[in-house]
């Protein structure tokens, strides 16, 4: 089988923090699939990584041979892609347009650059998470729905459109549940549950053993990652794995990551009273950056809570490993490994402290915080001065 690697490029992975922190760039999630999952669907091979040195002991690098398929991560893969990609021989790349920056190359050294004349997109900044996210949900579905077997909608659904727009995966339950599939499709993970009186338009992705309270209100383009729980009002967001917005409050244009808590009433604005042009934090920079959007809400990394009735304004990033509480806004960037609020201010969260709380979190799910992923947090907490 076929050593692909999905590599980093140092500059992308900066201006996708702080989700990147954590993860290689390929594990983000974006429609039904992380990016990795989409490239090992279209083209088969023995994956690995090429990322930042302190993650490649929960993300391990193997070394690259002469034959082996160095693909950037942060590239969106289509099947005409996939398919180029494919038939490189030694030595060979392509590139993005005559001269343009390399997609994939056969081996680490290509001699023979070969332009790519097809579309390309590229996840660049964390807020294309949600802008591309109805386009990856719908090129998703359509690959899975000739994969799974179809289940039919519980009688006591109301379908709005057409049902064959529903995937249902193996153990998902929708009871009681009203879909709307004319703006795009719906899938339900195995083992996930949609509880009665929710209100789900489409395009949406609700992945395995998530759950869905009663009463929630989810517009596309939306995905809620494995083993989460959410409630209230969510507007084209995306939520990685085992993170949850469980009660009322709104959350819109927005990307959460894993381990993340929100609470009952937690509110986080997505457009300036003003409507002028969101500045998101840049961490490469070190300072708030235009970023031509109208809409913008959250950015939040992994490990971070927001206590009962916190607001957050537009565009606000939070880091890594962050307990916010009290009244009032925060500011619009906390640093990771911080806790307190906008009146009482912020101090910093020692590494013994956010350990405990996290493996407490994980625990809860039956999921162990390994040695590996100690090591991780321990030298991102060393890391952190660089970042605030």
């Amino acid at each position: 089988m076929r050593h692909i690697i999905l590599s980093d490029k140092p500059e992308v992975a900066a201006s996708l923090l702080p989700l990147t922190f954590t993860r290689p760039i390929s594990e983000l999630l974006l429609g039904i699939m992380t990016l990795r999952q989409k490239w090992e669907m279209l083209l088969e091979g023995d994956y690995s990584y090429s990322t930042a040195d302190y993650l490649r002991e929960v993300y391990p690098n193997a070394k690259a041979g002469p034959d082996s398929l160095i693909i950037a991560s942060h590239i969106l893969p289509t099947p005409e892609l996939a398919d180029a990609v494919a038939l490189l021989l030694p030595g060979e790349a392509l590139t993005a347009g005559d001269g343009g920056e390399v997609i994939a190359s056969c081996g680490e050294n290509p001699w023979r650059l070969l332009p790519y004349p097809g579309k390309l997109t590229e996840i660049t900044r964390a807020y294309h998470l949600f802008q591309y996210n109805a386009m990856a949900i719908a090129d998703d579905f359509e690959r899975l729905v000739e994969r799974m077997e179809w289940r039919p909608v519980s009688k006591t659904c109301t379908v709005i459109g057409t049902s064959a727009r529903i995937l249902m995966a193996e153990g998902a339950k929708a009871e009681g549940v009203t879909f709307n599939t004319e703006g795009g499709p719906i899938y339900i993970g195995r083992g996930a549950e949609v509880m009665e009186g929710s209100c789900l338009r489409g395009p949406i992705a609700i992945l395995d053993h998530s759950t869905v309270n009663m009463l929630t209100r989810i517009y596309g383009a939306t995905t809620i990652g494995r083993h989460c729980k959410v409630g209230g009002e969510i507007n084209n967001v995306v939520i990685h794995d085992y993170s949850n917005k469980a009660h009322d409050g709104f959350l819109g244009k927005a990307v959460i990551g894993s381990w993340c808590n929100l609470g009952a009433g937690c509110v986080a604005s997505n457009l300036k009273n003003d409507y002028t042009e969101i500045k998101l934090w840049d961490y490469a920079s070190g300072r708030f950056q235009r970023t031509g959007l109208q809409f913008c809400g959250l950015i939040m990394g992994d490990h971070s809570k927001a206590g009962i009735n916190t607001m957050f304004n537009t565009a606000t990033t939070v880091g890594v490993g962050v307990n916010i509480h009290g009244t009032g806004f925060p500011r619009n960037f906390v640093g990771s490994f911080s806790e307190g609020g906008a009146t009482m201010g912020f101090s910093e969260v020692s590494l013994a402290k956010f350990l405990g709380i996290a493996r407490r979190v994980m625990a809860r799910r039956e999921v162990e915080l390994t040695p590996e992923m100690e090591s991780l947090f321990t030298t991102l907490h060393s890391m952190t001065d660089v970042y605030r």
